[in-house]
């Protein structure tokens, strides 16, 4: 197959909450990924709402793929991420969101990301995103006017993962406000490794689900090759 290319959307926002908590893109949820990605000769850019250095949230230098990541290539090209609003979507065959706080603020509702999501399933690519990723889904409207998670099953950070987590930091619950739109969300025990599948759309639950996650991808783009 030809090489397949897999768009990143990344929160750009610092910090979250009246407390101002520190926050970004969760690390693993990015290092994981990318190394099951790059392992399979999938190329990965990285894109966010105001280009440029995302902040991190959850580094952990005793994880060796994490080290590797922050050495590699692919974390010096995340560091020059492009604008969302000047990159075409449907240059991709996937799209992966995800997590940490950050997106709860800046991708939640946001018209440029409900934009190119919108574009990417009608053009028949992958969307996906795992942990508070799919807090990107929310709001997205499809081309033939229909809601893109109503109906579809979905998993995403859960309500019992939040409550012992950052619930006096998140602008409101992600699991309640999928479900608001007619999601079918599905959970596994907290903090355990949990991927749904439902055709082009993929998601994970937490930050043990994101290599499980780009795997599934892994495995459809083969699929489809």
């Amino acid at each position: 197959m030809g090489t397949k290319h897999v768009l990143f959307i990344v929160t750009n926002t610092a910090e979250i909450g009246p407390k101002r908590r520190p926050t970004g893109y969760f690390f693993p949820e990015v290092a994981h990924p990318v190394e099951v990605f790059e392992r399979a000769g999938i190329a990965v850019e990285f894109a966010s709402l105001q280009g440029g250095q995302p902040h991190e949230d959850g580094y952990d230098d005793g994880d060796p793929s994490q080290r590797a990541f922050r050495a590699s290539k692919a974390f010096r090209r995340m560091a020059r991420s492009r604008r969302l609003s000047e990159v075409d979507v449907r240059d991709y065959d996937a799209v992966f969101v995800p997590g940490g706080l950050g997106p709860m603020a800046d991708l939640a509702r946001n018209p440029e990301v409900q934009a190119a999501l919108s574009r990417a399933w009608d053009a028949g690519l992958i969307v996906a995103a795992v942990c508070h990723g799919p807090v990107a889904l929310l709001g997205v409207e499809l081309a033939d006017g229909s809601s893109l998670v109503r109906g579809r099953r979905l998993t995403g950070f859960s309500t019992a993962e939040e409550d012992n987590y950052a619930r006096a930091d998140v602008p409101f619950d992600l699991e309640s406000a999928l479900r608001a739109e007619g999601a079918r969300h599905e959970a596994a025990a907290p903090w355990q490794a949990h991927v749904v599948v439902d055709g082009r759309l993929m998601t994970g639950q937490n930050p043990a689900s994101a290599a499980p996650l780009a795997q599934a991808i892994v495995a459809a783009l083969e699929e489809s090759a």
